[in-house]
């Protein structure tokens, strides 16, 4: 089980990740896209499925969001009425900063810590108005004395500029993480020297490592490479002009993600540093989705 794995800090992880139908989506359709989600994903050998919680994150950036934001149905209430017959683990995204601190509380103690898990993120900039921020949010969480298995989110780009990415990460597991998701994966080498530094600091603090799941999405178009950049996604520019000039830019963003997670799963294994991966579709357009399966089947093997 998911949450065995994760106690025991093992490594080869794989959970996919989706995202609920946007909010005022006809009842009727939102069961076909249900229906869809589970035919595709019932076949697969995956160790949980992650929910996202999106928010609208344009006080992050002054470029224009190249795909509108629309609210989503909440993604608990989703999983729990349509994706029910999935057995496996659910890990639900929780934007902490939406939830007045009764509504976060009803879920950490209602959702049943046996087949749920949940990932806390924090506000998009420090302007964005919140209700809960996410030290509030831990600290909620301790004192619900909740068993959900509570995970974070870290981001390995960030430690290029600041250096400093391990210590939020280490941070984070004083407050309760034991398992981190990253942010889509194409600049290896941002990853690569995060997971260099957070193992040497915490084998000098004898602090032992969370398993990190890094999360590698398809890209379909120059329009879905814009959307990932906008999202914060790092994307080396030799490498954005190989997806961009590929006479098949999907299938070699496959290829890529794939090697990506070669090297960093071969390099985590050296260091026995505890590494698994999140395969996701940035884009709902059926070929994108599509690819990510298929990127989840070869990753998989």
């Amino acid at each position: 089980m998911l949450i065995d794995k994760i106690k025991n800090r093992q490594s080869g992880i794989v959970v996919y990740g989706i995202t609920p139908p946007k909010k005022g989506t006809e009842s009727n359709k939102v069961n076909e896209i249900a229906a869809l989600q589970l035919e595709r994903l019932q076949s697969l050998a995956i160790d949980g499925l992650i929910l996202y919680d999106i928010q609208d994150e344009k006080s992050r950036t002054d470029e224009v969001r190249p795909f509108p934001f629309i609210e989503t149905l909440d993604a608990y209430d989703y999983s729990q009425t349509l994706l029910a017959p999935l057995k496996v683990p659910k890990i639900i995204y929780r934007a902490v900063g939406k939830y007045e601190p009764a509504e976060l509380k009803q879920f950490l103690t209602e959702a049943p810590a046996t087949d749920y898990l949940t990932v806390f993120v924090g506000a998009a900039s420090k302007d964005q108005a919140v209700n809960l921020s996410l030290s509030q949010a831990y600290q909620l969480k301790a004192d619900s004395q909740s068993e959900l298995l509570l995970g974070g989110v870290t981001i390995p780009e960030r430690h290029q500029g600041k250096g400093d990415e391990h210590l939020r990460v280490f941070n984070k597991i004083k407050q309760g993480c034991s398992f981190f998701v990253s942010q889509g994966v194409y600049d290896l080498n941002a990853s690569k020297n995060f997971l260099s530094d957070y193992y040497f600091y915490g084998k000098e603090q004898g602090i032992p490592l969370a398993p990190v799941l890094f999360t590698l999405t398809p890209c379909g178009s120059v329009k879905t490479l814009e959307f990932m950049k906008w999202l914060g996604i790092s994307i080396p520019r030799w490498l954005e002009n190989e997806l961009i000039h590929s006479s098949d830019i999907l299938q070699a963003s496959v290829d890529i993600s794939e090697q990506n997670w070669r090297e960093l799963k071969a390099f985590a294994d050296e260091k026995g540093i505890p590494v698994g991966c999140n395969i996701e579709s940035v884009a709902i357009r059926k070929v994108e989705v599509e690819a990510s399966i298929e990127l989840l089947r070869r990753v998989s093997q």
